[in-house]
C-alpha cells in the first residue's frame, strides 16, 4: 500500500502544480533505495586484483578487475544492486582465466550521483570501456539497457559479443508499470513523459533497447525468465526479434535474477565460441 499512498499524495501535488508532481514523481523512480556495499560483499570485491576509481565529468565511478590472460569481459549489474551481484560468476569467469571488469553504475555501491538512469549509466560504461578494452559484455536487466545505449552510438569499435540477462525491451515499458504501481494520475503520468522528453532529448518510447539492439553488430545472446516478475517474458521475445545475431535462452523457475551454476556455464561456452 506504501506505493499507492505515496502516489495519491504526489496526485493531490498534480492538482496544483503538475509540473512538480511529475518532476517529483520521475525523481522518487530515479533513486534506489538499495545498492550499497555490504561487509560481506566488501570481503569479496577485496579478491579483485586491482580496484580503480574512473570518473565521468565529476562523478567518480568505481572499477574492479580480476586479472586474466583471456578476453576481456565487462559486467554491469542492475537496479538497485552492485558489483558485488556478480560474485559466483567472476570466480568461475576468472577461473576460465577471463579478464574480468565490473563497475557499479550511478548512484550503486562506490560509485557517484544521487540519480540513475540508464543513459548516464551508459556514459559510465564509455568511459570504462575506453581504459579497459572489453571485448565482451554482460549486463542484468536495466545494466542490459545501459549496454545497448552505450554500444547503439558505434563509436566504440572492439565489442564482439554481448549477454543481456533479464534485459528490459525498453523505457516505455518501465515507466508504464512504475506508474502502475505507483497509481498515478492521467495528469502527473502525462506530466512524467513530459518531464522525460525535457530531460533527455527524446519521449520514452524512444530509449528502446528492442529498436537500439537493430544498429549492434556482434554476436549475442539473451537469457530470460519465463516467469520473470520484473521483466516480463515478452520484453526478451522483443529483443530477439531485432537482434540479428542472437541467441535467446529460456529459463523456468530462475526468476529476476537469473543466478546460479546454469546461467554462468552458458555465459562461458557463449564466450569461448
Amino acid at each position: 500500500m506504501i506505493p499507492k499512498i505515496i502516489g495519491a499524495f504526489i496526485n493531490f501535488i498534480g492538482i496544483f502544480n503538475t509540473a512538480y508532481a511529475s518532476k517529483l514523481a520521475l525523481n522518487l523512480f530515479s533513486k534506489p533505495r538499495n545498492g550499497k556495499l555490504t561487509p560481506h560483499i566488501n570481503s569479496f570485491l577485496e579478491t579483485a586484483t586491482s580496484k580503480t576509481i574512473l570518473h565521468y565529468n565529476s562523478l567518480p565511478i568505481q572499477t574492479y578487475q580480476w586479472e586474466g590472460t583471456k578476453e576481456t569481459v565487462l559486467l554491469a549489474h542492475g537496479w538497485e544492486s552492485n558489483s558485488g551481484r556478480w560474485r559466483h560468476k567472476i570466480q568461475k569467469l576468472h577461473k576460465e582465466g577471463y579478464n574480468v571488469i565490473a563497475l557499479d553504475g550511478p548512484a550503486h555501491g562506490g560509485s557517484g550521483s544521487s540519480t540513475f538512469n540508464a543513459i548516464l549509466y551508459s556514459e559510465f560504461i564509455s568511459v570504462v570501456s575506453e581504459k579497459f578494452k572489453p571485448t565482451a559484455f554482460i549486463g542484468h536487466s536495466v545494466g542490459g539497457m545501459a549496454l545497448v545505449v552505450f554500444l547503439k552510438k558505434q563509436t566504440y569499435v572492439h565489442a564482439k559479443k554481448l549477454v543481456l540477462l533479464g534485459a528490459p525491451s525498453g523505457f516505455k515499458g518501465i515507466m508504464k508499470r512504475y506508474k502502475e504501481m505507483m497509481d498515478y494520475s492521467r495528469k502527473v503520468s502525462i506530466g512524467i513523459d513530459h518531464y522525460i522528453e525535457l530531460k533527455f532529448g527524446h519521449p520514452p518510447h524512444y530509449f528502446s533497447t528492442a529498436d537500439f539492439v537493430k544498429n549492434i553488430d556482434t554476436q549475442g545472446l539473451l537469457i530470460h525468465d519465463k516467469r520473470d516478475r520484473i521483466i516480463p517474458y515478452q520484453d526478451a521475445l522483443d529483443i530477439d526479434a531485432q537482434f540479428k545475431s542472437a541467441k535467446l535462452i529460456s529459463t523456468e523457475g530462475l526468476g529476476h535474477s537469473l543466478k546460479g551454476d546454469f546461467i554462468t556455464d552458458e555465459l562461458i561456452k557463449f564466450l569461448s565460441h
